[in-house]
């Protein structure tokens, strides 16, 4: 296996205009030896670009790209020593299971003893033996996903890539796939590199995840410090589901530490800050700030013991969503529409008032100008 690294990127594509259009602009990112690293962010943000890139099928406008310890730059996409597993299967439909996963092996003409044991080792990974006689069109979608992963790994390349691979699944068998793709990591010990507009196939798949947007890097970490630490507003909003909720005000001075209250004429929330939370905020005093927290650090009041009144703010319910074990709240402060993510004890009513209670621990304040977290 290698590493991979991607050294000031850069994609530009040249239309009518005199400006040439930006869609990867000069980022950096090392993705180590028998990493995991998916690259997630918004339809343009330029992820599969960079994909593309590092398989060849892209030609690069500026930068280096490095796999394992030779550029390849102006090597053709056939002699990088990868392997790439595509959105739409691109399965030869008159060829069996077999043919398909054999096919780059017989391009490069290896034995035919070879050729078999491969495929075989390969059928016996993903669940394949008994079918590899059918025809594309026998098979399921996740069947042919398979098909299509198993021809990447009869390769045995250094790296595999693959390119939303899950999105024309439907969403049971994506939860499959992404627990098939993840053990086939496991057991391959091998470096891939993983595409998807999904947050939740980022979070739950990936050793580190880069978050992308309008081709630039917003940040890299593992997906539990992504979400517990987000460097900015956009990773924010962008990781967790539902997204974290911002609310827009000012920070004044409260006793030895700071409230944030909300911009809103006639009624306006105010939150009493830890200590924590004020220290971090003392050089905003008095200024515009973001008070960042995600819905399930939002509490219904009532189902807490003693909730802490500094913490404790009344909206209105606009949509109840009862999800079984949770229910999702989406309610009005009379300037933000902000979501709750509660357990579901109270049946909640439309234009009912109630009082929910923000976990302080959890919040995050931002600077309304940069948008980065204020540390």
């Amino acid at each position: 296996m290698a590493k991979v690294i991607l050294e000031d990127l850069v994609k530009e594509y040249r239309g009518d205009s005199k400006e040439p259009f930006r869609a990867v602009k000069s980022i950096n990112l090392e993705i180590r030896d028998r990493e995991f690293m998916v690259l997630v962010g918004p339809s343009g943000c330029g992820k599969s670009t960079s994909l593309r890139m590092i398989a060849g099928l892209e030609d690069i406008t500026d930068g280096k790209i490095i796999i394992g310890d030779r550029v390849v730059n102006a090597v053709q996409p056939k002699d990088r020593d990868i392997a790439m597993v595509f959105q739409n299967y691109a399965l030869y439909p008159h060829m069996t299971v077999f043919d398909n996963m054999a096919f780059g092996l017989k391009l490069l003409k290896y034995p035919r003893d070879e050729i078999k044991k491969r495929v075989d080792e390969a059928a016996d990974i993903l669940g394949l033996e008994t079918m590899l006689d059918r025809k594309p069109k026998a098979l399921s979608g996740g069947q042919r996903q398979r098909v299509a992963v198993g021809r990447a790994i009869v390769r045995k390349p250094k790296v595999f890539l693959f390119d939303e691979p899950l999105s024309n699944l439907d969403a049971k068998m994506r939860v499959q796939m992404r627990t098939e793709i993840s053990k086939l990591h496991a057991r391959l010990n091998a470096t891939m590199i993983y595409v998807t507009h999904d947050q939740v196939e980022a979070m739950t798949m990936g050793d580190r995840i880069c978050v992308m947007k309008d081709g630039n890097i917003m940040q890299v970490d593992e997906p539990i410090a992504i979400y517990n630490h987000p460097e900015n507003m956009f990773v924010a909003g962008f990781i967790g589901s539902p997204p974290m909720n911002f609310f827009h005000g000012k920070l004044e001075a409260d006793g030895n530490t700071l409230k944030f209250i909300e911009n809103n004429s006639k009624s306006p929330i105010t939150v009493k800050l830890n200590d924590a939370l004020s220290r971090r905020g003392q050089a905003y005093k008095g200024k515009d700030i973001v008070f960042g927290v995600r819905p399930e650090d939002i509490a219904d009041a009532l189902t807490l013991s003693s909730p802490d009144p500094g913490a404790t703010v009344e909206a209105k319910v606009e949509v109840a969503e009862p999800m079984g074990s949770e229910t999702y709240i989406y309610l009005d402060t009379g300037a933000h529409s902000f979501t709750a993510r509660v357990h579901s004890e109270h049946r909640f009513e439309i234009n009912e008032a109630v009082k929910l209670t923000f976990d302080l621990e959890k919040a995050h304040l931002f600077d309304p100008e940069t948008e980065l977290v204020i540390k």
